[in-house]
């Protein structure tokens, strides 16, 4: 298997702590965002959203959208599982890891920085003003949900989760973006347990062969 990413992308990134925690050894290969490599005609042949990450099979089947990859990891490589064995608890985790991926994320990446930036003549700062509340604002859900119960070491009860997968790459971009983590306890709580496990580790943008100041 091959996994097209780039070393700060969040979705990229929440694959590769997937693939570590399950063991998963893998070629990786890079498409520098910043350059617009992923906008060139052989990777939007694999990928016709031209993001990342990409997924490639060894049968060159192409899987896209990170947590389509971790529920694939998920089916084909069940153990150690990333997802609780009953159905409340799955649908939990997904509930966590879509605050994340789904209402956070997508909101305040690179490419829709860029549009407010090009398209609305914002500086940088408010570019990164409106990345914060975003931020926040799926923060406080998250938190909020971690206080009603079901957290233990992690997201969910004392081992790791999709939702983990998820929530450390956001709290690497919060750090990014100045938001005041201090406000969240229980997520700066998992995220710094998250960091001693070698799978979440391994995964961080510092530690990836196309890693840049």
């Amino acid at each position: 298997m091959k996994l097209i990413g780039y070393f700060r992308s969040s979705a990229a990134y929440r694959v590769r702590i997937a693939l570590n925690f399950k063991g998963i050894a893998v070629e990786h290969a890079s498409r520098h965002l910043r350059r617009g490599e992923q906008f060139s005609a052989d990777y939007a042949a694999l990928n016709p959203q031209k993001l990342v990450p990409s997924l490639v099979l060894d049968d060159g089947a192409v899987l896209t959208q990170s947590l389509a990859i971790i529920e694939y990891l998920e089916e084909t490589h069940p153990e150690p599982p990333l997802l609780p064995g009953d159905p409340v608890g799955r649908a939990r985790v997904r509930a966590l890891s879509l605050i994340v991926s789904a209402d956070i994320h997508p909101i305040q990446n690179l490419r829709v920085m860029a549009y407010l930036r090009q398209k609305f003549d914002q500086t940088e700062e408010s570019a990164f003003a409106w990345s914060r509340h975003w931020i926040e604002a799926g923060f406080d859900a998250y938190e909020a949900m971690l206080a009603q119960g079901g957290a233990g070491a992690f997201s969910h009860g004392d081992q790791p989760t999709m939702a983990d997968t998820c929530l450390v790459p956001q709290v690497f971009n919060a750090t990014r973006f100045k938001v005041d983590m201090k406000r969240y306890p229980i997520i700066q709580r998992i995220y710094d347990t998250c960091m001693k496990h070698p799978a979440f580790d391994a995964a961080q943008p510092s530690k990836q062969p196309d890693a840049e100041p």
